[in-house]
């Protein structure tokens, strides 16, 4: 049994007993040696660790439960994404993972989860694997000192058994995987995948829970910080260019996917960083791709030469979600407090692969409400099993399989802190233009960083804008390093009359989506949408 950085507070507090050897608060080289040990991954050229999560390659919402228990009950937003399962079936299943943890051998991380102290959480990772403690070690905030290892105490925990297979028929699951969210008992057990993100966003989705409560905005988003102390925010769903555009060298990036908004300001709730990698550029996101070439980062999925050890981020043989993951301290500009003031502009990124969305407007609040709890992109062919055209994706609050409570109350609190704060809003298209994905291309990543620069420095905030009748929205006329003719999309189309229907067609999914909740929106809300 290793005996460093043991806490008071043990396997016992859990209901564990009967284990194997326990190995707590291990340090990243302690951890290599584990998992080369075990066989768990493969220590790549120039250092990487390199592992393979089997089935499961991506998240599986569908197995995701939260327990119907009296003291969240009445608070979770039920529904397709937070589906309950009984109190009973939860205690079938978590007596059965108590009985298949005995023997087994546990890697234990204790950490926290938010950055700032006045809002973190104390939270602990209890896994059959070692590449999975590795995971948690480099995704959340570390603790500094034995005595404060002694002395933790989790808030939360999380048991990660990958090897223990549901019984759907005894267990009340769906199949054989389970994330399963007790907020009464303050556990999460997580069982049959061994996709690591699986403990990150149930992480994220404790924090969505919990921080609002306390007037914190929980937001599924990355945020970056200029010289000047501006903090940026950038929100978007998968494909978008969150990340990449975050990584700016010219600002130092708090975080890139998970932060809170207190009255304080920003701070990230991770102290790493889940990048995909698939194709990665080392011209167009050099930082990033240095991470894939260094000891202590985690590569999920990719593929590996067994002669050389040498990877291929251009093979996509087992997924296109091939990601890594990294303490944030590997990106050079990292803000590494993880804090930054109250933003000054707040930029929604989508990927519309019908070419219908300007590259770029300005938004109000209200419709920066409206847009921020619609969370639109849009898959393209090929990227999804079925996917033959493009298709509209929605995604509360660019976040819903991690939303617990209503989406009024975050589009609530977002509202009231951009009115407090005077924040300008933008919603940034990073996807097609002059025809939908198949007739027109993509913009131009030089186009978008450009749209980005000139927001940023403030040169798009008084420039004159352009109502679109359709979108409802302001379209800037100019902007520097962009051509004046993209800025109007429906100028890109050959046909006019082809352009206006296809972006009344996306006007109707905007406003069927919302009818999802706008019972409990306001109507000025739901007027700031889309009118078609």
């Amino acid at each position: 049994m290793q005996m460093f950085n043991v806490p008071d507070y043990g396997l016992e507090k859990h209901g564990i007993h009967n284990v194997g050897n326990v190995y707590w608060n291990l340090s990243t080289p302690m951890l290599y040696e584990e998992i080369v040990r075990r066989r768990e991954g493969l220590i790549s050229h120039l250092g990487p660790m390199v592992v393979r999560t089997g089935h499961y390659t991506g998240r599986s919402p569908n197995d995701k439960f939260i327990v119907q228990e009296p003291t969240s009950k009445k608070d979770i937003w039920w529904g397709k994404v937070n589906k309950p399962i009984s109190k009973e079936k939860y205690n079938i299943l978590f007596h059965r993972v108590i009985a298949n943890i005995q023997g087994k051998d546990l890697y234990i991380q204790d950490l926290y989860a938010g950055i700032d102290p006045e809002y973190q959480i104390p939270i602990r990772i209890i896994t059959e694997y070692a590449w999975h403690s590795l995971f948690a070690r480099n995704m959340f905030i570390q603790i500094d000192g034995i005595d404060k290892y002694k002395k933790h105490i989790p808030e939360f925990t999380i048991i990660d058994l990958p090897k223990f297979h549901a019984v759907p028929e005894l267990d009340g699951t769906n199949s054989e995987a389970f994330i399963v969210v007790n907020f009464g008992e303050k556990l999460i057990l997580i069982g049959a995948t061994s996709y690591a993100g699986e403990i990150k966003k149930s992480v994220f989705t404790i924090l969505n829970y919990f921080l609002p409560i306390q007037n914190v905005l929980s937001m599924h988003c990355s945020a970056n910080v200029g010289e000047k102390g501006d903090v940026a925010l950038f929100f978007g769903l998968s494909g978008t260019g969150k990340t990449t555009l975050s990584v700016d060298p010219k600002r130092r990036l708090i975080g890139d996917d998970e932060h809170g908004w207190s009255d304080k300001g920003v701070f990230n709730f991770e102290g790493g960083c889940y990048a995909k990698v698939i194709r990665l550029s080392e011209n167009a996101e050099p930082e990033i791709y240095q991470t894939t070439r260094r000891f202590g980062t985690i590569l999920e999925n990719v593929a590996i030469n067994y002669n050389t050890r040498r990877i291929d981020i251009d093979d996509d043989t087992l997924t296109e979600n091939t990601r890594a993951a990294y303490h944030i301290t590997a990106i050079p500009n990292a803000e590494l407090s993880g804090i930054g003031g109250h933003p000054k502009n707040i930029i929604m990124l989508t990927a519309d692969a019908f070419g219908v969305l300007p590259p770029v407007a300005k938004l109000t609040s209200k419709q920066a409400i409206f847009h921020f709890l619609s969370g639109y992109t849009a898959k393209v062919a090929g990227t999804e099993k079925g996917v033959t055209e493009p298709k509209a994706t929605f995604s509360t609050c660019f976040g819903a399989p991690f939303m617990a409570l209503r989406p009024s109350i975050y589009g609530k609190l977002l509202g009231e802190k951009i009115k407090r704060h005077n924040v300008d809003c933008w919603l940034v298209n990073t996807g097609w233009t002059g025809g939908p994905y198949g007739v027109g291309t993509r913009i131009s990543i030089a186009h978008t960083r450009a749209i980005i620069s000139a927001i940023l420095e403030g040169k798009l905030k008084h420039v004159e804008t352009k109502e679109d009748p359709i979108f409802n929205i302001n379209v800037p006329t100019t902007c520097e390093g962009v051509p004046q003719n993209i800025l109007n999309p429906r100028n890109t189309w050959k046909d006019g009359n082809a352009y206006d229907d296809k972006a009344r067609n996306l006007a109707g999914m905007f406003r069927k989506n919302f009818k999802e909740f706008e019972f409990d929106i306001s109507r000025d809300i739901k007027q700031a949408g889309p009118k078609g």
